[in-house]
């Protein structure tokens, strides 16, 4: 049934103004949210076809996949994953930390404090400073050629990360950033830059304290 053949009242978006959000079955939110056709597809179809997905990829939806919901357009697509996006952000409960600021990143490297050799790790951040994963990237002397931005990028680009974080660990105790400390740095920064991937940090730690090099 087209949206048109519908009775007024039995429209989402007046149905929603008359008897409340929670009335509405989740095929109607989806009507709602999207709020009009095309001339190709009713909204009625392309609410159908993005349940379809929402079935099949559930929290793992990405602005892609509803790309290939044919005549749904980039507009609606943003439309839907902004909204989708600010939930999770809002009201999903998550066990992932969020990463806003220095002492937090820090509590993450509690780890590596007193390892007896370099550990290279990269915290990947979603859009909203969440943590998606730690990961050890090297274990052994810092240089730039060592630590090269194709190994640091390569998950944060599988992760969709927004933003990384990066440290390593000096055994010597000392909080001294070195010169390959600073070229490892400016060359993840200028990788991320062209990536998209915000690098927000590197950060050096060590059993008397941690430094900041960005």
């Amino acid at each position: 049934m087209k949206m048109s053949d519908r009775r007024k009242d039995l429209r989402p978006r007046e149905k929603l103004q008359a008897r409340g959000a929670e009335a509405l079955s989740d095929y109607e939110l989806l009507m709602a949210i999207i709020g009009s056709g095309t001339q190709y597809a009713d909204v009625t179809k392309l609410a159908r076809e993005v349940q379809k997905l929402l079935k099949e990829k559930g929290s793992e939806l990405a602005y892609k996949d509803l790309l290939s919901v044919k005549s749904l357009g980039p507009a609606k697509a943003t439309n839907i994953m902004a909204g989708f996006e600010l939930w999770r952000r809002q009201f999903e409960v998550s066990e992932r930390p969020i990463i806003d600021s220095l002492e937090k990143a820090v509590e993450q490297l509690s780890d590596i404090r007193d390892k007896k050799q370099e550990y290279f790790v990269c915290l990947t951040l979603d859009g909203a400073n969440r943590l998606i994963a730690k990961r050890i990237i090297t274990i052994g002397t810092l240089t730039a050629s060592l630590v090269h931005p194709r190994e640091v990028f390569a998950e944060a680009i599988s992760d969709r990360a927004a933003s990384i974080i990066v440290a390593h660990n000096h055994p010597s105790g000392t909080l001294t950033a070195s010169s390959a400390d600073s070229e490892v740095t400016q060359r993840l920064e200028e990788a991320g830059v062209v990536l998209g991937i915000k690098l927000v940090d590197h950060l050096i730690v060590s059993s008397s304290g941690h430094l900041s090099i960005l």
